[in-house]
């Protein structure tokens, strides 16, 4: 096996996260959306707002815990 045996591996965690990300800036964009079109009339925006804080304290911890169990990988490039 070569150096690059684990480039599935590390798609999928890339995926992963990109996804989680990409759902965060839909809800983001949702709660805009809704904001300009309920006018202050619905919880839609505040629904909306409350998912993408969640999405993202979630992928915060996610990532803080692959980290400290060695799944993921910081790099080093401030470490020049």
């Amino acid at each position: 096996m070569g150096a690059g045996s684990n480039e599935p591996e590390v798609r999928m965690k890339t995926l992963f996260i990109v996804a989680v990300l990409a759902l965060i800036v839909w809800n983001l964009g949702a709660g805009l959306y809704y904001m300009v079109v309920d006018k202050g009339t619905t919880n839609r925006t505040v629904n909306a707002l409350t998912k993408r804080i969640a999405l993202s304290v979630a992928l915060i911890l996610l990532v803080i815990a692959g980290i400290a169990t060695g799944v993921l990988q910081p790099h080093d490039v401030h470490r020049g």
